[in-house]
Protein backbone atom coordinates (compact mmCIF):
# COMPACT_ATOMS: atom_id res chain seq x y z
CA UNK A 1 0.00 0.00 0.00
CA UNK A 2 1.75 3.46 -1.20
CA UNK A 3 0.85 6.48 1.06
CA UNK A 4 0.98 10.01 -0.64
CA UNK A 5 3.52 12.35 1.26
CA UNK A 6 4.62 15.76 0.27
CA UNK A 7 7.82 16.79 0.47
CA UNK A 8 7.60 19.37 2.58
CA UNK A 9 5.79 16.88 4.95
CA UNK A 10 8.66 14.18 4.19
CA UNK A 11 11.50 16.42 5.07
CA UNK A 12 9.68 17.77 8.47
CA UNK A 13 9.30 13.58 9.14
CA UNK A 14 12.14 11.75 7.33
CA UNK A 15 12.87 9.91 10.03
CA UNK A 16 9.25 8.74 10.95
CA UNK A 17 9.03 7.78 7.16
CA UNK A 18 11.99 5.63 7.60
CA UNK A 19 10.26 3.73 10.08
CA UNK A 20 7.58 3.08 8.24
CA UNK A 21 9.88 2.15 5.07
CA UNK A 22 11.63 -0.49 7.77
CA UNK A 23 8.03 -1.93 8.08
CA UNK A 24 7.20 -2.74 4.82
CA UNK A 25 5.36 0.72 3.69
CA UNK A 26 6.09 2.47 0.54
CA UNK A 27 5.65 6.28 -0.17
CA UNK A 28 5.07 8.42 -2.78
CA UNK A 29 6.42 12.13 -2.50
CA UNK A 30 4.70 14.70 -4.30
CA UNK A 31 5.84 18.39 -5.05
CA UNK A 32 3.17 20.64 -5.85
CA UNK A 33 0.45 17.87 -6.01
CA UNK A 34 2.62 15.63 -8.73
CA UNK A 35 4.72 12.43 -7.66
CA UNK A 36 8.59 12.99 -8.07
CA UNK A 37 10.04 10.07 -5.93
CA UNK A 38 9.03 6.57 -4.70
CA UNK A 39 10.70 5.49 -1.23
CA UNK A 40 10.69 1.78 -1.07
CA UNK A 41 11.87 -1.13 1.21
CA UNK A 42 15.82 -1.52 -0.37
CA UNK A 43 14.85 -5.17 -0.49
CA UNK A 44 11.99 -4.09 -2.94
CA UNK A 45 14.03 -2.13 -5.32
CA UNK A 46 15.86 -5.44 -6.87
CA UNK A 47 12.43 -6.74 -7.47
CA UNK A 48 11.10 -3.85 -8.84
CA UNK A 49 14.34 -3.56 -10.96
CA UNK A 50 14.04 -6.67 -12.20
CA UNK A 51 10.02 -6.96 -12.84
CA UNK A 52 10.66 -3.32 -14.75
CA UNK A 53 13.53 -5.21 -17.10
CA UNK A 54 11.63 -8.04 -17.89
CA UNK A 55 8.39 -6.10 -19.27
CA UNK A 56 11.01 -3.57 -20.89
CA UNK A 57 12.16 -6.74 -22.66
CA UNK A 58 9.19 -8.25 -23.02
CA UNK A 59 7.51 -4.95 -24.63
CA UNK A 60 10.86 -5.03 -27.09
CA UNK A 61 10.20 -8.57 -28.30
CA UNK A 62 6.91 -7.56 -29.71
CA UNK A 63 8.95 -4.42 -31.75
CA UNK A 64 9.37 -5.00 -35.26
CA UNK A 65 12.96 -4.78 -36.08
CA UNK A 66 13.70 -1.60 -38.08
CA UNK A 67 16.05 -1.88 -40.97
CA UNK A 68 17.92 1.67 -40.93
CA UNK A 69 21.18 0.66 -42.99
CA UNK A 70 24.75 1.60 -41.70
CA UNK A 71 25.91 4.17 -40.63
CA UNK A 72 29.20 5.94 -41.38
CA UNK A 73 31.66 7.17 -38.43
CA UNK A 74 31.28 10.33 -38.91
CA UNK A 75 27.66 10.43 -38.35
CA UNK A 76 27.94 8.25 -35.03
CA UNK A 77 30.75 10.64 -33.75
CA UNK A 78 28.97 14.06 -34.92
CA UNK A 79 29.32 17.10 -32.72
CA UNK A 80 26.52 19.50 -32.77
CA UNK A 81 28.01 21.52 -30.33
Amino acid sequence: MEETVSAADANRNFSHLLRGVREGRTYVVTSHGKPVAKIVPAADEQETSTAGRQALLARLAKKPIVQIGRWTRDELYEDDL
